[in-house]
């Protein structure tokens, strides 16, 4: 198939701000391995991309919205095969309210 993995602006925000507050919550080497494990979780997408569940709450976007579970977070994406991108379009913390997941884009 060979796609290739994208990460969305909002979703390269989500991850530095996760990535921001687990620096100052935790420390710096928690904050790399958290963000880490997020990025890794991902690396299966190449060869996978249908891996993930379809997210039910945003059944009614025009892309099928699928999602990863990587420790508190989902990595929402989805498939753009006519620029044969995996495209990451959110991570989103599963302990908000389910209701801000639909500001995915």
């Amino acid at each position: 198939m060979d796609l290739k993995v994208f990460w969305s602006e909002l979703a390269e925000d989500k991850l530095r701000d996760i990535f921001d507050y687990y620096k100052v919550k935790a420390n710096l080497k928690t904050a790399q391995s958290v963000v880490n494990q997020i990025i890794e979780r991902t690396i299966c997408l190449n060869q996978n991309p249908k891996i993930g569940n379809v997210e039910e709450l945003l059944k009614d976007r025009k892309q099928e919205f699928r999602y990863l579970i990587s420790t508190n977070y989902k990595i929402i994406y989805y498939i753009n095969f006519e620029t044969k991108r995996i495209v990451i379009a959110n991570i989103f913390d599963c302990r908000q309210n389910p209701e801000k997941i639909k500001n995915t884009r």
